[in-house]
């Protein structure tokens, strides 16, 4: 329900609307293989993709930009159902 999405803070929603990783990775292999007509072979296809994500998995070391700041609304909001290392 798009609803309960705007019950966030602005911060927690802009985490949750970032970080889909699937999607994320999927706008990424479609940016690089919308350009391509076709492929010789279903081995340079793979080959591709290997390198495709091999990049896309050295971005994911990236922090969430202001997660302390995300974290710390969640942590309110939700209290003791939220159980992490206080390390935030």
């Amino acid at each position: 329900n798009l609803s309960t999405f705007f019950e966030y803070d602005e911060q927690v929603r802009k985490t949750i609307y970032t970080t889909n990783p699937i999607e994320g990775m999927h706008r990424q292999v479609r940016k690089i293989t919308k350009t391509k007509g076709a492929f010789s072979s279903e081995q340079a296809l793979m080959k591709l993709m290997f390198l495709i994500i091999r990049d896309i998995s050295k971005k994911w070391t990236m922090p969430i930009h202001n997660w302390g700041l995300t974290i710390s609304q969640l942590y309110i909001k939700f209290g003791d159902r939220l159980k992490l290392d206080r390390g935030f």
